[in-house]
């Protein structure tokens, strides 16, 4: 079976459901790709000017008017995840975070939220891989949808929660580190925001896919 290219448009039922069963592989599509390099160097600029941006370089909610100095921004990012880990309960089923982390990935490979394209890589990476983040099933944040399944998520991303699978050599020896400045090192998380719905969107296609 050859690659599923993801792109955040085509995306088909039948497409998540052999990802998720038949263990398809996945890569970002090269014009995604593109995209996305487009909307980080407009990010990377924000950056570099100092301008006001939210949750990249000010803090967020009722801290939104709280500038961050530049020496602290990755640290800002890391810390909005964490501030929004607090799921609770048994871990979802491999097939659910399956489901979430491609769903996600396709998300992002739309090129709308400014993130580097390594992060959808490493989450391809994953997949292909067999290295599932540990999401707790119960407990949100506010009313973004998943934000704490999503945050957990995140945090696997770069190597501060568990994972089935070989999470410690992937990020030892694995994608993650190839060449590349570590996920969650740059202002990954604050242009994301994890402000989406794929835990959500996953049960709801699950049930489609069963038949149910």
């Amino acid at each position: 079976m050859q690659a599923l290219h993801i792109d955040g448009n085509t995306l088909t039922l039948a497409e998540l459901r052999q990802v998720v069963h038949d263990r398809r592989a996945v890569l970002l599509a090269p014009d995604a790709r593109e995209k996305m390099q487009q909307a980080r160097a407009v990010v990377e600029a924000v950056v570099a000017n100092n301008e006001v941006a939210y949750a990249i370089t000010t803090g967020v909610g009722k801290l939104s008017d709280v500038r961050i100095a530049p020496e602290q921004i990755r640290e800002l990012q890391v810390n909005l995840v964490r501030s929004h880990c607090a799921g609770v309960g048994e871990p979802l089923s491999e097939a659910t975070t399956r489901a979430m982390m491609l769903l996600r990935a396709n998300s992002l490979a739309k090129g709308y939220s400014g993130v580097r394209p390594l992060l959808v890589d490493t989450l391809c990476e994953m997949l292909n891989r067999g290295v599932h983040p540990v999401v707790p099933s119960q407990g949100s944040v506010g009313a973004s949808g998943d934000l704490a399944p999503l945050a957990h998520l995140a945090l696997a991303l770069i190597g501060r929660q568990g994972a089935s699978g070989d999470m410690l050599g992937f990020h030892q020896h694995g994608f993650g580190h190839r060449n590349h400045e570590p996920v969650g090192r740059k202002c990954e998380f604050g242009p994301s925001r994890s402000r989406d719905q794929q835990r959500a969107d996953k049960e709801r296609v699950k049930k489609y896919a069963e038949g149910d």
